[in-house]
């Protein structure tokens, strides 16, 4: 955080002077001019092949197909009462930064979960920012729909976000992902702009029982391994042979896989749990709240009512976490380290205020001034009580005029 507050104050002092310095202390790069021209984006459509943007733009579609399902939950209304009109407005937040990591890979699976939601949700500016930013990842942002990228990263960018400077605008939330500097300055911002939640390292917990498939559990754990050597693992099983076929089989998989780098040093991050039965394992599940969970059981549904905090679930052998990393259509920005169990992860929610308003006739003022008087008098707040009463005696006087 000391050296968060540091690299803030100085964007907010010296604007883009401080983002370039900083650009070119953390990433090696020197930059005068932070975005990504037309010109750019056309010449990255040319270096990445035509299957992957192919790709790209299904997973889009699939992202979109959700996204419109959850903002048919939220929706306008109007309703009256005695007197009383209450009403509900679903309002788009007007301006949105992304961040998208550019740390160890190209995330064009993160700009497209961040900023097609923001886009159907009505947001009427999107920019993001990308740090090292790769042709793929600025192929995504433009297809998901951002007005403009920039190619800075860091806690920079984030005060950047926050606070606006020449080339940079002011944003009014932040939200997307990001490394342990990229969430402290996320928490130091807060307030002066929204965040979505502060998210850490990646994780994945796997219930299974002995029907399970060791190597889909082995091969599921160290995808999520190979994301940083700070990325978390949890298995809990209720079969010692079934571990134990497990744990050879990650061995075997260190052999072949090309992040095992990574993963060599993130094994450290993972737990595996010889419980009793699948209540013991959904117990630990709800204690750990894992950012992703997965099911690997006989009749995953039967214990769906019973898992409370997580932040996707994945029901069944064939339902890979990694799909819903890229294409199922459920968002993979999610709460991490217990923070599903009083959050929930990106959606359309996370880009429109749901704003209420009210109008009360004379009837309804009548019909609720005893409680407000009376709620009033008890908190001591005379104003309160006083507005009321004025308001009060303004019926009686019309009442006693004939109006």
């Amino acid at each position: 955080m000391k050296i968060v507050d540091e690299i803030i104050k100085e964007v907010r002092d010296k604007g883009d002077i401080a983002v370039s310095y900083y650009t070119k202390k953390f990433d090696k790069a020197s930059l005068n001019s932070f975005i990504v021209t037309r010109e750019e984006v056309k010449k990255a459509y040319e270096q990445v092949d035509k299957s992957t943007i192919k790709s790209i733009k299904l997973a889009k579609k699939s992202i979109e197909f959700f996204a419109k399902q959850q903002l048919k939950q939220f929706r306008n209304f109007e309703i009256k009462k005695n007197g009383v009109v209450l009403g509900q407005r679903v309002v788009p937040i007007e301006r949105i930064g992304v961040y998208i990591p550019g740390g160890n890979y190209p995330l064009p699976s993160t700009a497209l979960m961040c900023i097609v939601p923001a886009r159907l949700a009505g947001t009427k500016e999107i920019i993001a920012c990308s740090p090292r930013i790769r042709p793929e990842t600025i192929v995504a942002a433009d297809i998901a729909g951002a007005d403009r990228i920039f190619r800075i990263g860091g806690a920079q960018a984030i005060a950047a976000m926050a606070y606006g400077t020449k080339q940079i605008p002011k944003v009014d939330k932040i939200v997307g992902p990001g490394n342990i500097y990229v969430t402290a300055a996320k928490k130091a911002v807060y307030g002066d702009c929204g965040i979505d939640f502060l998210a850490g390292p990646s994780e994945v917990m796997i219930l299974a029982d002995e029907t399970a498939d060791y190597r889909i559990i082995a091969i599921d754990l160290m995808a999520q391994l190979e994301h940083d050597i700070n990325a978390r693992a949890f298995l809990a099983a209720n079969s010692a042979a079934l571990v134990k076929k497990v744990r050879i089989e990650i061995e075997r998989l260190m052999l072949e896989l090309t992040t095992k780098g990574i993963i060599k040093q993130s094994l450290k991050n993972l737990r595996i749990k010889v419980v009793k039965n699948m209540d013991e394992a959904v117990s630990f599940a709800n204690e750990i709240a894992p950012e992703h969970l997965e099911l690997q059981i006989k009749n995953p549904e039967k214990y769906l009512s019973r898992l409370n905090s997580y932040g996707s679930l994945f029901l069944g052998k064939y339902s890979a976490e990694a799909f819903g990393d890229y294409c199922s259509g459920t968002n993979h920005v999610l709460p991490t380290n217990g923070g599903a169990r009083f959050t929930s992860g990106l959606s359309v929610r996370d880009f429109v205020k749901l704003q209420t308003y009210q109008k009360i006739d004379r009837k309804g003022a009548v019909n609720l001034a005893p409680v407000a008087l009376k709620l009033s008098k008890t908190e001591g707040l005379d104003a309160h009580n006083r507005s009321i009463k004025t308001r009060l005696a303004n019926y009686l006087n019309q009442n006693k005029n004939g109006n």
